[in-house]
């Protein structure tokens, strides 16, 4: 099966990797860098986004669970060079600190 043929959480979840600091810096100096709550399940809010569920993207974002990387979190991150899990909903990469 062509994995273009896959359904949209399969592909999303095959596209899911661990990146460092060093390689995610690019795409926070772009703005292009979403944080995920670690209560989330990645692949569903990455899913979301690129269905444009926009009520319930709407919700993430409103209650914080969804958000833009901010400043002092990549601080923190680029101090330790944080590996996160991420994925690439164009335009954003998604990212999720796991313990």
């Amino acid at each position: 099966m062509d994995e273009l043929e896959l359904p949209l959480r399969t592909r999303l979840n095959l596209e899911t990797g661990r990146i460092t600091w060093q390689e995610l810096g690019f795409f926070f100096a772009r703005g292009r860098v979403l944080q995920v709550a670690a209560d989330l399940d990645l692949i569903e809010v990455a899913s979301a986004l690129a269905n444009d569920e926009a009520p319930q993207v709407s919700a993430w974002l409103k209650t914080q669970q969804l958000s833009v990387l901010s400043d002092l979190t990549a601080k923190a991150w680029a101090a330790d060079d944080q590996q996160l899990w991420a994925v690439v909903v164009a335009p954003w990469v998604v990212v999720q600190q796991r313990a």
